[in-house]
């Protein structure tokens, strides 16, 4: 009798994919209960994990945050592994808020007390959505702020009506509210005849009015928080989710040693052959409940048998075929599939154009799994690396107390205002910093979500290096580079009459080197964000194995478990990270190892 032993493969050698091959080989490696394989349809293994290196530095293409050391897996792993301390510089990005410079468009160097109330409400707003924000006393102003939050979220969820509340919609009305609540305290700059002006405004931001200024400084905050939550636009950022959504405590971190080493150790276990790269699944045929019942059953008795006794049956079929890219396939009893949401909603739209043939999954989807994939939302976040010329690295030297190039935030005009620079790309009006990857690195990194992100992919190195020298040459092109200047005060506010100046501090870069996640075909965007139509049961849905029964239960009268799905977008509460990618590899692994019956190995 040909013994044959129950065969998994995992699609995908990303964070989720190698996380639940981990698991199923040490688990069982000693009893050699299963055949596992890992499919990988690029050339190197992380997924979106891809540790780089630019200007000698160790950088991070894709994931980069430890997002709170506390019972973070991933950092638990990563002090095992000595992976935190590197004697080579990596992006570290160790500036505070302390060395945070913010420059408004026209070369403005802005005031903290400008900046930081807007600053303030903003976070305040995003804890309250979040769930974060308690009524405390009123020694912090956390009671107003807590005030202000209310009456927005009143104001925006009566206006949403049945339609949904965004995260958005949410922020604008906070603003209107903290708007509202100055005007009543006499302060005339927010009316609508913007020729009224504050003091400490009038006279030194040019024709900037306070109100454009908050509205700018507000505008840069929702930029980065675009970044954070890869949604392109945060009008279409579930308002709810964001409660649900659970961030470890303390500190945000990277890894020293890069996020790839978290991959190669979690792949070292496993045997050489065990993960085959360059193999795409291009479709996966798997069996619903339309075959006969006695033969099923007979199957996975026999499958269960043998499992017990240490192998398994020599004639039962395996009810799951994956076909690939180069005309080769395999069969096999389970599959867990890690591919992005990206992924998956082009499979979708495959099916709808009404070709069974030309979709990933034979026969399609359920509705319910088609439908969640659908709803949730799967946004492009790009990062851009930009290596200071020689030239420049030498006068960074000479700036204000040899601090470098400084860690700028960047607050801009409305892009159909007529006092905006036409020379500043449109791209670079949605992204709000600028920082050295570490203190006096010469590398500089820039984020963009959306629409500007994949504009991004598209651009040639040197269209990318000429509009942003043009950007921050333009907003640094007064005397903050000039040791002991009161620069905020020296700007007339006519951009366009400055060209001297900006010739005299133009900021210029020698290469650069941008991630690439929206158009890569094994990824089609970086990160899953809650949707406004979509909730939290969505994500629950994704991580439902198939086939399942009439109750949406998986099936026990079928082959179980023949579809399994891992990935950072099937966690509930820690969807869009790398911990949650993993928790999702084990718990899918531990669906197997408990369905095999391996008691007391599929707990942890």
């Amino acid at each position: 009798m040909v013994v044959k032993k129950p065969r998994i493969v995992i699609i995908g050698a990303g964070m989720a994919g190698l996380t639940a091959a981990n698991k199923l080989y040490t688990a069982t490696a000693s009893k050699d209960l299963f055949e596992l394989c890992v499919v990988e349809g690029g050339t190197r293994i992380g997924g979106r994990i891809n540790t780089s290196e630019f200007g000698g530095d160790r950088i991070e293409m894709g994931a980069t945050w430890i997002h709170g050391i506390g019972g973070s897996p991933i950092h638990k792993i990563a002090q095992e592994i000595h992976s935190l301390h590197s004697d080579q510089p990596w992006e570290c990005m160790d500036g505070d808020s302390e060395e945070l410079t913010t420059v408004a468009e026209g070369g403005f160097q802005l005031q903290p007390s400008i900046v930081d109330p807007i600053t303030k409400l903003f976070k305040h707003l995003m804890d309250y959505s979040q769930g974060k924000m308690k009524l405390l006393t009123e020694q912090d102003n956390t009671g107003y702020y807590h005030s202000l939050a209310a009456k927005a979220f009143s104001m925006s969820k009566a206006k949403s009506g049945s339609g949904g509340l965004s995260v958005g919609s949410f922020l604008r009305e906070g603003l209107d509210a903290y708007w509202g609540s100055v005007m009543k305290k006499g302060h005339d700059d927010y009316d609508d005849d913007d020729d009224d002006d504050d003091d400490d405004v009038k006279g030194y931001y040019g024709n900037w009015t306070r109100k454009l200024l908050e509205e700018a400084i507000f505008a840069m905050h929702e930029n980065t928080q675009r970044t954070y939550t890869s949604a392109g636009n945060l009008m279409s950022l579930d308002y709810r989710a964001e409660s649900e959504y659970i961030m470890f405590p303390d500190e945000e971190i990277t890894i020293a040693k890069g996020y790839l080493s978290i991959i190669e150790h979690l792949a070292s276990v496993l045997p050489p052959g065990l993960i085959q790269l360059g193999r795409k699944v291009t479709k996966i045929e798997w069996q619903p409940q339309n075959q006969n019942q006695n033969q099923r059953d007979i199957d996975e008795g026999e499958r269960k048998v043998c499992v017990e006794n240490g192998g398994s049956c020599c004639s039962c079929s395996r009810p799951v075929k994956l076909h690939f890219s180069d005309g080769s396939s395999i069969s096999a009893d389970h599959v867990i599939v890690t591919v992005s949401l990206g992924v998956l909603k082009a499979a979708i739209r495959d099916h709808d154009k009404g070709d069974s043939d030309s979709g990933m999954f034979c026969p399609p989807l359920p509705p319910s799994k088609a439908e969640a994939i659908s709803r949730l939302g799967f946004g492009v976040v790009n990062k851009l690396f930009m290596q200071l010329s020689p030239t420049q690295q030498t006068q960074t030297q000479h700036h204000v107390n040899h601090k470098g190039f400084p860690f700028l935030q960047m607050a801009f005009h409305s892009p159909h205002s007529e006092m905006r620079h036409k020379k500043i790309p449109w791209w670079m009006r949605r992204t709000a910093t600028l920082f050295p990857i570490y203190n006096n690195s010469t590398v500089l990194l820039s984020w963009f979500a959306g629409e500007e992100a994949l504009a991004l992919e598209s651009l040639k190195d040197e269209e990318i290096i000429n509009g942003v020298s043009t950007t921050v040459s333009s907003l640094l092109s007064h005397s903050q580079w000039q040791k002991g200047s009161d620069s905020h005060k020296l700007c007339n506010g006519n951009v366009n009459s400055s060209e001297e100046r900006y010739q005299e501090n133009e900021v210029r870069f020698s290469s650069v080197m941008k991630s690439k996640w929206g158009t890569d075909p094994l990824f089609l965007g970086s990160y899953s964000y809650v949707a406004v139509g979509s909730s939290g049961d969505d994500l629950d849905t994704m991580a439902e194995p198939l086939p399942k029964d009439s109750n949406c239960h998986p099936s026990a009268s079928s082959y179980p478990l023949q579809i399994l799905f891992a990935g950072e977008a099937t966690h509930r509460t820690h969807y869009s990270t790398t911990h949650g990618a993993y928790f999702s590899g084990l718990r899918e692994a531990n669906r197997l190892l408990q369905h095999y019956h391996c008691v007391g190995i599929y707990n942890n």
